[in-house]
């Protein structure tokens, strides 16, 4: 077989197979946002170029390297959108959701696109889980999210995590510890990578987050944030403690958390994974962002939020052999014995269904061995055969493909569907009283 093409590199397919994961850790996510007042906001996979080159940043490896932009027919310049943030709050401020009254708490579940090398994990189409929060600058706000992230992982039984926080201050701190900052690397300037000494004029915050392991290993004697902190940021930062030690929520600081861009302020913390030598971060992007909506021409308005990417998050998953609730396979299969029986088998199959059963019948027109053979490739839990001689009864014999045992039942009214409802809850007094 040739097909004429295949998917695109760095994007993949969700079978069968797998989707019942995404959904089980998808339901999980959006039941506990709802849990903390979260409510869901969808948002379009393409918007102007211009929202991201504000929100993400013009220098960030994003916007220069990684965004899907193209001109639409208008000549308009449009972008996959890379990350869920800067829509969700062009939303807010364009939908005037802060005339409900602050705080605005919102999620969402959406596609994001980067154009970067695919690797275990990483993918140029991605999925996001995010949480957005405006209005709120109280310490308490933030300890909330962290919080909300904690109980996320727990329910998703994920174990081996470790929460690092860290205050990067207000701008005026910023700008003191930018000061340091390249008083400091302008002195190593010459072990600095290419893209860091352009960063060392501009932004030479943003060379601590450096993912190259020469600038890592310079950044390890840099000044730390934490040190220039004004009186009020460290009060923030202290009371953000106290929450988080309230809740018995064990945290551990690390000064070397910074975000480069100018809306970031004070809180910024990460959920890193200590199950391998690279500590992966499952949990990036947490933390403030207060001066993003006044860089989107919105009024000054406090906001904080994090990001979890759905690939990475399953990755993680699996490699602690965490076990997914199984998806629901088939209540019962109707076989057929013959044409006439066809028509009964497609009815009683339409009965079951409109009881909120799982049923099957064959549409393929297989032999009855045919039949009975799929049922159990398909994991149908029963099975049963309809023939001349269980219409013309209006009885048929039930078979548990499980246990083997057979049951008569009648095919009239609403015997099969409560023949069902009888079994289920058997099965639930059974599993009560082993458990």
């Amino acid at each position: 077989m040739k097909l004429i093409t295949k998917g695109v590199r760095g994007t993949q397919d969700i079978l069968p197979k797998d989707s019942y994961k995404w959904r089980f850790v998808s339901d999980v996510m959006m039941n506990e946002a709802q849990v903390y007042g979260f409510k869901e906001i969808k948002t379009p996979v393409f918007e102007h170029t211009e929202l991201f080159d504000r929100a993400v940043g013009e220098d960030t490896d994003v916007v220069q390297k990684e965004m899907y932009t193209f001109n639409d027919k208008g000549e308009r310049s449009l972008t996959l959108k890379p990350e869920g943030t800067a829509p969700a709050a062009r939303a807010m401020l364009e939908r005037g959701l802060f005339n409900e009254g602050v705080p605005i708490k919102l999620c969402y579940l959406t596609p994001c696109y980067r154009y970067e090398k695919p690797q275990s994990g990483r993918y140029r189409e991605f999925h996001q889980f995010g949480i957005e929060m405006f209005g709120a600058e109280s310490p308490a706000a933030d300890a909330e999210i962290i919080c909300m992230a904690t109980t996320l992982f727990d329910r998703l039984g994920i174990t081996g995590l470790s929460l690092e926080i860290n205050s990067i201050g207000c701008p005026e701190c910023k700008r003191k510890y930018q000061s340091a900052l390249k008083e400091y690397f302008f002195k190593n300037k010459t072990q600095l990578c290419e893209t860091c000494l352009d960063r060392l004029g501009r932004n030479p915050m943003r060379i601590v987050d450096c993912k190259n392991p020469k600038c890592q290993e310079i950044s390890k004697d840099a000044p730390n944030i934490i040190d220039y902190l004004c009186e009020q940021c460290k009060e923030h930062f202290d009371t953000l403690k106290e929450y988080l030690s309230s809740a018995n929520i064990t945290y551990k600081v690390n000064p070397k958390i910074v975000r480069g861009l100018d809306y970031y302020t004070r809180t910024v913390f990460e959920f890193v994974s200590d199950m391998d030598e690279q500590r992966d971060v499952v949990c990036g992007g947490g933390g403030r962002y207060d001066g993003l909506i006044e860089e989107l021409g919105g009024p000054k308005m406090p906001a904080i939020g994090f990001g979890i990417g759905i690939e990475r998050l399953l990755l993680l998953m699996e490699s602690q052999n965490i076990e997914f609730p199984y998806e629901q396979c088939c209540d019962v299969f109707i076989a057929s014995a013959d044409e006439k029986s066809y028509f009964k088998a497609f009815n009683l199959a339409k009965d079951l269904r409109e009881s909120s059963f799982i049923a099957e019948f064959d549409v393929v027109k297989r032999n009855l061995k045919a039949q009975l053979k799929y049922a159990d490739k398909i994991g149908a839990r029963f099975s049963m055969v309809i023939g001349e001689t269980e219409i013309n009864d209006s009885k048929a014999t039930i078979k548990d493909m499980k246990t083997g045992k057979q049951f008569d039942i009648r095919l009239d009214d609403n015997f099969l569907s409560d023949f069902f409802l009888v079994d289920a809850q058997c099965e639930l007094d059974s599993e009560q009283e082993n458990a």
